[in-house]
């Protein structure tokens, strides 16, 4: 399964960060964007990014997920996070694994302002940024140490000196080393230096302004464009950030978003005050109110988390939040921010389940035509919201195996697969009737069927199928036959013929056609799934009938060996002493087994 380029309009056109990854779900690329719709499809345009290793990584691509964020500082610093947690392959990771600077107020009785790249955060209130800057960060701390008096030196500098330093003699210090000021006066200095980088203190921001005018009126330009850069450093200093955020040391936001009888809610995860995940869940025909959602979700969802967080941040205030608190694991709180950085969080959370909510309902919209699509063009009873593909597999007629795979919507459910082994002949004609046989009797039992049901081949097939069904009296299921034929005609492509019951000439569907791409897939994925089934059980054969060649080799040693070993090849190579070791194994059976395997 590779991602599809036509689901390219469903991304949202924000800020943010998108991670590429395969079927399996593993990430292989994260990357951030300021508009996310725009550099996502950036990699599918026929004259997009031509370098080689972009083009094997968009093969590999099955699907593309996106976190909002507010702006692109924050997005850089969340690909900081998430490429740091993830390690993708296709990014280029930093050696040293290096963190971004931060600004931090030491705890002591006289406080200093330091840059850090340390993530402990032993006091949210005193340490600022990250900065994705390092320059910017220590222009920063040398703004402040011209604006505050604030000391400089060491802690071993300020116990053991005994006149002032020379930057008390340059109005850059107060003095605290040698009781030249008061603690309550240097501390309305911390005080001030705090409420800046905070952004609580805009004060010296007019107070500049006014400096860099009067500079400007006097001619004095270069003065002004001092000033003026300083009162862009300090607006970068007070810029709010929520992605690495001294308000979310471990905590989860949660946002929802609703459509008629649709949910969709959201889960940012801050750890160390860094966000480093974003999870979704949709619900459908869902009446209940956003509270009891939230109730119900938090219930169920985190007694079954390995990793917890201190707290949770929900929209709303829940009517029974002591008592849900009572029932979550480790002492865990709830709350419902209401205004500062907390609320801005709800709002990103918010965001992000708005844009997956509507590019799910596109996703589903999209599905849903395909199916009425497919019901029209191959004239079909009824909808076919459940599609299951039946294929079997063997090689010269040994262990012979079926696989049955099935599809909800269009989409793959690994719950409903099922696995046959077949007891009686292995031709492919006999394989399909025992199949079917077995597998409709218990559907009938259940009174659970689909509404489609495809079987991997032609007239014959479509022939057993029909047979099976009317010794079962089963007449409310659609069936079937697909079969691949190469064509001439298309450059390379297969078409692939369709068989109809009580129709003579298969159906021939263009191969261009997404209805094609679609019955492909499910096929392909049958015998994708029937084949590694086949290739399991004879592996397992295999062995079984070697170590029963082998003298002296009950199955007690048999289970014994596997059980360790794993493998003929291992036992093979294992040496003399790793076999003794294994209950009941005696050098007697060592030779036996070196010599007939």
């Amino acid at each position: 399964m590779t991602f599809d380029p036509k689901s390219l309009a469903k991304y949202p056109d924000k800020t943010g960060v998108y991670l590429m990854m395969d079927k399996g779900g593993r990430v292989l690329y994260v990357g951030k964007a300021k508009n996310l719709k725009s550099r996502i499809r950036q990699y599918f345009l026929a004259k997009g990014d031509e370098r080689e290793m972009v083009r094997f990584l968009i093969k590999n691509v099955a699907t593309i997920e996106t976190i909002i964020v507010r702006t692109e500082r924050e997005a850089l610093l969340l690909e900081n996070n998430l490429i740091k947690k993830h390690q993708p392959k296709y990014n280029v990771l930093l050696k040293d694994d290096k963190t971004y600077v931060s600004l931090i107020l030491t705890k002591h009785d006289w406080p200093a302002l330091r840059i850090t790249r340390s993530r402990k955060k032993t006091k949210a209130s005193n340490t600022f940024g990250p900065y994705t800057n390092a320059k910017i960060a220590r222009d920063i701390l040398d703004l402040m140490n011209r604006i505050f008096p604030l000391r400089e030196c060491s802690d071993s500098e300020l116990v053991n000196r005994t006149r002032p330093c020379l930057l008390h003699g340059i109005k850059r210090c107060i003095a605290p080393c040698v009781d030249m000021c008061s603690k309550e006066d240097y501390l309305e200095h911390v005080k001030a230096v705090k409420n800046l980088l905070l952004g609580k203190d805009k004060e010296i921001l007019k107070m500049l302004g006014r400096k860099m005018e009067e500079a400007s009126s006097k001619m004095l330009f270069e003065k002004a464009a001092h000033y003026r850069d300083m009162i862009d450093k300090i607006k970068h200093v007070i810029s709010k950030q929520h992605v690495d955020n001294t308000a979310a040391k471990s905590c989860d936001v949660l946002g929802i978003y609703r459509k008629a009888d649709s949910v969709m809610i959201v889960k940012l995860i801050f750890r160390d005050y860094m966000l480093i995940a974003s999870e979704h869940f949709s619900f459908h025909q869902i009446l209940s109110s956003d509270e009891d959602i939230f109730e119900t979700f938090i219930l169920q969802h985190y007694p079954q988390q390995k990793e917890l967080p201190k707290e949770i941040y929900l929209p709303l205030t829940l009517s029974q939040k002591e008592t849900l608190e009572e029932a979550l694991p480790k002492n865990m709180s709830i709350f419902s921010p209401q205004k500062g950085d907390k609320k801005k969080l709800l709002e990103m959370a918010y965001q992000n389940a708005e844009a997956l909510f509507k590019r799910e309902e596109d996703t589903r919209s999209l599905d849903e035509k395909m199916l009425l699509d497919l019901q029209e063009t191959l004239k079909l009873s009824q909808f076919p919201k459940r599609i299951e593909c039946f294929d079997t597999s063997n090689i010269a007629g040994t262990d012979p195996v079926a696989a049955m795979v099935c599809f909800i919507n269009g989409k793959r459910d690994k719950d409903e697969q099922r696995f046959f082994k077949i007891r009686g002949k292995a031709d492919d004609y006999s394989a399909t009737t025992e199949v079917l046989s077995r597998h409709f009797e218990r559907a009938k039992e259940k009174n659970h069927f689909p509404d489609l049901v495809i079987v991997d081949g032609g007239k014959g097939q479509l022939g057993i199928a029909l047979k099976v069904f009317d010794a079962l009296e089963i007449a409310n299921v659609d069936v079937i036959g697909v079969a691949k034929e190469s064509s001439l005609h298309t450059k390379g492509l297969t078409e692939e013929k369709v068989f109809l019951p009580r129709v003579k000439e298969p159906l021939m569907i263009n191969p261009h056609s997404p209805l094609l791409f679609l019955l492909q897939k499910i096929r392909d994925e049958a015998h994708r799934v029937a084949i590694g089934f086949h290739r399991k059980k004879r592996t397992k054969s295999t062995i079984k009938t070697s170590l029963d060649n082998v003298p002296g080799i009950g199955p007690k040693k048999k289970k014994a060996l596997l059980k360790k070993l794993g493998s003929v090849k291992r036992i093979l190579d294992a040496p003399d002493k790793d076999l003794l070791d294994i209950p009941g194994i005696s050098k007697k059976d060592i030779e036996n087994l070196r010599t007939h395997l």
